[in-house]
């Protein structure tokens, strides 16, 4: 039996061919040499941390995420909760605590969810994957199972707006969370404490309907890790990954840059370090190669 288990949440963009498929593939491993058991939640659906705010209204909205909550506590009793993606967990966080704290709200929740033949009775704690790594693993932990030290690799920890607030990881600064980088000198890399972008928003809300506005923040991000002389960026949310990789070219068309920066996630940075192959990082889902570690995981 693994040494922890925990009930989970992959989210739509986890799903094989979905924009964030080689995070769920990282994580995988990651989580194979940390001895960590993902007991995925059946039959699990968006948690409408999208579309729900489109018109659909509040008690679907919640009711979404109330269902993959009764499904965890029907199929996965006593487990906590993950989730790898940030506005997953977010929206699944806040449907517990609003439904909780709203006996009536909670009522209508579950007349829907009668009618699926579930019910949604018990508060549990729901995670992001980077609470599971720093809060219940800890990094003494996390270094223990270095392999191939990411020596010579300068990387921006970039947290982003969803997994620092309002929530974030225990008794970290909301303005300059700490975690990233320590996670990164944890694997043997050089972290960039001083990077000042760290929870610069991706603009990822407007990368459609004011795609000129988000790539202008996306810009800032970029340039900031280049002059702190950064190889690569890592970051733990899906929509920045996508926001600040994909767009490099149209932003490179638009301002005259040159920019070519690997975006990465930490859980990408932990399988090569702890020694694993490039396939199992999942380095070749990146959009721009992250050479410097596609070097470490050749070794």
């Amino acid at each position: 039996m693994a040494k922890r288990q925990y009930s989970f949440y992959p989210g739509c963009s986890s799903q094989k061919g979905a924009s964030s498929s080689n995070y769920l593939i990282s994580v995988q491993t990651m989580c194979e040499e940390l001895d960590v058991q993902l007991n995925e939640i059946p039959d699990w659906n968006c948690c409408a941390a999208s579309i729900g705010y489109a018109g659909g209204g509040e008690l679907p909205r919640l009711t979404l995420s109330a269902r993959n909550l009764a499904l965890s506590e029907q199929h996965n009793p006593g487990q906590d909760v993950v989730a790898t993606c940030a506005a997953c967990w977010l929206s699944t966080r806040e449907a517990q605590e609003r439904l909780h704290e709203d006996q009536s709200l909670l009522a209508e929740a579950n007349t829907a969810l009668a009618e699926a033949g579930l019910k949604l009775t018990k508060e549990m704690p729901i995670k992001h994957m980077a609470e599971v790594l720093i809060e219940d693993i800890g990094y003494a932990e996390l270094g223990s199972k270095v392999k191939r030290p990411l020596d010579g690799i300068k990387i921006a920890g970039y947290v982003g707006c969803q997994t620092n607030r309002p929530f974030g990881i225990a008794g970290e600064s909301f303005e300059n969370p700490k975690y990233l980088d320590q996670l990164v000198e944890t694997l043997g890399g050089d972290s960039i404490p001083d990077y000042e972008k760290k929870v610069q928003c991706c603009g990822g809300a407007l990368a459609f309907s004011e795609p000129e506005k988000s790539q202008e923040m996306v810009k800032g991000i970029i340039e900031a890790a280049y002059d702190h002389g950064a190889d690569l960026i890592v970051t733990p949310c899906p929509v920045c990954q996508m926001n600040v990789e994909v767009y490099q070219d149209q932003i490179n068309q638009t301002y005259g840059t040159q920019f070519k920066m690997p975006v990465v996630y930490y859980s990408t940075l932990m399988a090569v370090a702890y020694g694993r192959s490039a396939k199992d990082a999942a380095l070749n889902g990146q959009v721009i190669p992250a050479k410097k570690l596609e070097a470490i995981a050749g070794k």
